[in-house]
């Protein structure tokens, strides 16, 4: 039983600071821009513009 008083608040601290870096990178703006990732993929820099 002893055990259980030591994960359960490592647990519940995990979880919070998990919860608070997820907020953190919301207002950081991490998530602005989703499709931006997958489109660069697509583009060749090896071609010189004319």
């Amino acid at each position: 039983m002893s055990v259980l008083a030591f994960l359960i608040p490592i647990a519940l601290g995990m979880g919070a600071a998990g919860l608070a870096f997820f907020f953190w990178a919301m207002r950081d703006g991490q998530f602005e821009d989703l499709d931006g990732a997958a489109n660069r993929v697509l583009i060749d820099e090896d071609e010189e513009p004319d």
